[in-house]
């Protein structure tokens, strides 16, 4: 079979058969290949596709995600540039307040300053021209002692000779009767020169007397001490006193071995006293009790860390102070225990006044004094703001500030013009300085300005008042305003009832009762003003 079929295979009509099955097998492979080719095509174009979209949404999603970051990154950068932004904005709004102060303090001393130098001025004005009257009259003396001379000379020459003439004494007996009558003149007018003297040495020295007593009021006077070594701690509730004590008296035993001071408990609600002559363990006693009140826990062991920890703190912020005061006052190569001693003067206060303040004051003063005297400002200056150093440590050592201070300048090497003025500026030593002088006067300018002190300011109103009740009791008055310190009051009078003649009366009335009732420094102003004003409409 297999021959016939070989045979039948290689035959024409068999060939051709099995050429055309051969080329249907082949195409038929041919379009099986395609078709399979087109689905593995169609399969990988969906698998494409679908690997595309999951791309997308991959891409898609982490764009969000990256856009949601950033906005939450924008977010948090904006909050924190805007807190920062507002940070620094209430710094700017701090700083321009204390330099709007600043300024308006300035300001007020400057308008201080510009008026006591018009006044000086004027002074100065009225000094020479009294010393020109004085030139005159002794010019006038001098002619009239001169012609006195004379005539007394004339006389004695005639009284000689009328006594020669009269008693017909010898030359002998007229000359020793003539030394006896000058003998007696002679002692009557050192009898009054002596008691011209003791008269004014009595004043000086009821001047002196007045001085020390003053002195010795002020450092034993019992409202200032009170006001100067009391502090009032306030507490939240009155069951903290009992917690202040302790059990048996523990509490307040500890708190006052630790700070050596006196707190006392009484029945004042909502207060808690704490007294010390010492202002810097006042201080840190004050402190250390309000941080042991906000604590709420009050046992020896805790008023021991807290009290110590206190001192650390008082010790930094008195050197502190102290540098910025010389900052300040533009004192410069001052020795650190020095400055430190400055800043104990923050906690010191006299009459209401505190030290520090009053020092830096002063030592402006000097230099505005000292400059306009043609003298070093810079030396001024530093006299000035060390003048009341020995306030800070005279509880604590005996003698008198001025000496104390100076004891202790001398230590660190201060010069002898600044020792000397802190040791002379209550006239305590000589001046061997033009300085002392200079610091004695600005620190009564301080002390005596306006307001500076509680009782200055109480004896101001006063006097303010007194000066505007007088005015206002003059008939047609309308108002009055005392003005410049006191140094002027200006009136409003009526119009209708004041003229202009009477309005001259009036002001001289006023001054004349200002003159008789008060008792001022100077001079007072006294301005009258009548203004007359009419009205009309057109319609």
């Amino acid at each position: 079979m297999t021959v016939l079929f070989l045979a039948d295979i290689l035959s024409p009509a068999g060939l051709g058969m099995a050429l055309v099955g051969i080329a249907i097998g082949v195409a038929t492979t041919v379009i099986l290949g395609k078709l399979v080719g087109n689905r593995i095509v169609a399969d990988a174009r969906v698998q494409a596709k679908r690997l595309l979209e999951d791309a997308e949404r991959e891409a898609q999603t982490l764009k969000k995600q990256i856009e949601l970051d950033t906005r939450n990154d924008l977010a948090k950068r904006r909050e924190e540039f805007e807190k920062e932004i507002s940070q620094n904005r209430n710094e700017l709004k701090d700083a321009e307040r204390r330099l709007t102060k600043q300024e308006d303090g300035l300001d007020r001393k400057l308008d201080v300053l510009a008026t006591k130098e018009r006044h000086l001025e004027d002074l100065d004005a009225k000094i020479k021209q009294r010393e020109e009257t004085v030139a005159t009259r002794d010019a006038q003396l001098d002619d009239l002692i001169a012609k006195h001379e004379k005539v007394l000379a004339d006389s004695t020459q005639e009284q000689i000779t009328t006594l020669l003439r009269v008693s017909k004494l010898g030359e002998d007996d007229a000359r020793k009767e003539l030394l006896k009558l000058i003998e007696q003149e002679v002692q009557h007018e050192a009898a009054q020169i002596i008691q011209r003297e003791m008269d004014l040495a009595e004043e000086q020295v009821k001047e002196n007397a007045l001085r020390i007593t003053l002195q010795a009021i002020q450092r034993y006077a019992s409202d200032h001490t009170a006001e100067n070594t009391v502090s009032a701690i306030d507490i939240p509730s009155d069951d903290m006193k009992g917690r202040v004590i302790g059990r048996e008296g523990r509490n307040i035993r500890a708190f006052e071995k630790a700070t050596g001071v006196d707190v006392i408990v009484d029945d004042t609600p909502g207060v808690v006293v704490v007294s010390c002559f010492d202002p810097v363990r006042r201080a840190i006693a004050a402190e250390s009790l309000r941080k042991l009140l906000e604590d709420g826990r009050i046992h020896p062991t805790r008023i021991e860390e807290i009290v110590e920890q206190m001192q650390k703190e008082m010790a930094q912020r008195i050197i502190k102070i102290g540098k910025d005061a010389c900052i300040e006052a533009n004192i410069q190569g001052l020795h650190p225990k020095i400055s430190e001693m400055m800043g104990r003067l923050h906690y010191r206060t006299s009459y209401g006044q505190n030290i520090l303040r009053h020092s830096i004051e002063v030592a402006y003063l000097c230099q505005v004094v000292a400059d306009e005297l043609g003298l070093d400002g810079t030396i001024a200056r530093r006299c000035g703001f060390l003048h009341d150093i020995g306030k800070s440590m005279d509880h604590e050592v005996e003698g008198g500030h001025p000496k104390i201070g100076a004891d202790f300048c001398k230590k660190f090497g201060e010069k002898e013009a600044v020792l000397n003025a802190i040791a002379g500026h209550h006239n305590d030593i000589p001046a061997t300085t033009p300085y002392t002088p200079i610091v004695a006067i600005a620190d009564s300018i301080s002390g005596a300005r306006p307001g500076a002190r509680r009782e200055t300011l109480e004896k101001y109103i006063k006097r303010l008042e007194q000066l505007e009740t007088i005015a206002n009791s003059m008939q047609g008055v309308k108002q009055a305003f005392a003005i410049q310190a006191g140094r002027e009051v200006r009136v409003v009078v009526d119009p209708q009832s004041v003229d202009d003649a009477n309005s001259v009366v009036v002001a001289r009335n006023i001054a004349k009762r200002v003159s008789d009732e008060m008792t001022f420094p100077g001079e007072i102003r006294v301005t009258v003003l009548r203004e007359m004003r009419t009205v009309e409409y057109a319609r």
